[in-house]
């Protein structure tokens, strides 16, 4: 039997995510993630506004006044979820973690998708796959998604998201909405501020690792690949709060910093504003759409605008 508090944890991100759901994203939803083609529905009278392209000339010549063709959307897809299990999606400074955000966020897709008859599966990863959950549809199922990423208890603590990527790439054959959530501290290095050393999550040049790149890049041309990146307030900026003692939730690292030194905050400030902005330079030219989130905001905003952007690119393309 699922505890009680787990149960209505669940709930609560239901509620929430329900009600954004209903009243913001489901049409977005429909008109952004197209189906897979046009099946053929019936033929009927041409009237004036059709388009002339969809006349039926067969029938239209049998019966000497034209008719057309009507076709209806094969609307059924497939909507994946894979969502960073690793150690860093436990840091959390506000009120959630970052895997918290990240069952909000997939649940808004999942419910979304639902809503629209299409299936939702699920990976969950770290340095390899976890779990999968086979694409399926339905209110009850959605709530297993939910609960999986929120309290599965995973065996590592590092990422690898080429290794999750080429599982994916492999499981599922017919096209379907990849959502990739992820905070994409993958690549690590050592760096020093001064006297203070601190385990840097991103390579300055390639916050993605050149084959993480290509098995994304493979992904995108099969699939229709979104990034969901979920980032802490505190990974972009120190807080001031003197000498600290800080241990790498993924490699165990630990180390000694001051924060109380503006001048290494600043360097830090300076250091992540340049990944970040690397990581974004990155994804735009793998031709990947993006949504980044920090846990201290809200995302509905972030959503809204990412649907609204690929509408309009829809309609100009």
């Amino acid at each position: 039997m699922i505890p009680r508090e787990i149960l209505k944890k669940i709930r609560q991100i239901e509620i929430r995510t329900n009600r954004l759901v209903t009243e913001s994203l489901s049409g977005h939803y429909h008109s952004v993630f197209k189906g897979q083609g046009m099946n053929f529905d019936e033929v009927r009278e041409y009237q004036p506004g059709d388009d002339v392209r969809a006349i039926d000339w067969n029938v239209t010549a049998r019966m000497n006044h034209p008719f057309i063709k009507k076709f209806v959307e094969e609307r059924e897809l497939t909507v994946m979820l894979m969502v960073d299990l690793s150690g860093s999606g436990l840091f959390g400074s506000s009120s959630q973690s970052k895997r918290e955000l990240a069952a909000e966020i997939a649940s808004v897709l999942a419910f979304s998708a639902i809503r629209n008859n299409d299936n939702v599966g699920l990976i969950l990863f770290t340095d390899e796959v976890e779990k999968f959950i086979p694409p399926r549809k339905g209110r009850k199922h959605v709530l297993r998604v939910i609960r999986e990423i929120l309290f599965y208890k995973p065996t590592r603590r590092e990422t690898d998201i080429e290794e999750a990527v080429r599982f994916m790439n492999h499981l599922v054959r017919r096209k379907a909405i990849v959502v990739l959530i992820s905070d994409f501290l993958e690549s690590r290095r050592p760096v020093r501020f001064g006297k203070d050393a601190f385990s840097q999550s991103f390579s300055t040049h390639e916050p993605i690792a050149r084959e993480t790149q290509t098995a994304l890049r493979q992904v995108n041309r099969r699939h229709d690949l979104v990034a969901v990146q979920i980032v802490d307030r505190f990974e972009t900026e120190l807080p001031a709060l003197g000498r600290v003692v800080l241990k790498d939730a993924e490699t165990g690292e630990v180390v000694e910093i001051q924060t109380g030194s503006r001048a290494l905050r600043q360097q830090f400030q300076e250091e992540q504003a340049l990944l970040q902005s690397s990581l974004r330079r990155q994804l735009r030219g793998l031709g990947i759409d993006a949504i980044h989130l920090r846990t201290d905001e809200d995302y509905s905003g972030a959503l809204a605008r990412f649907f609204e952007n690929r509408e309009k690119r829809a309609r100009r393309g």
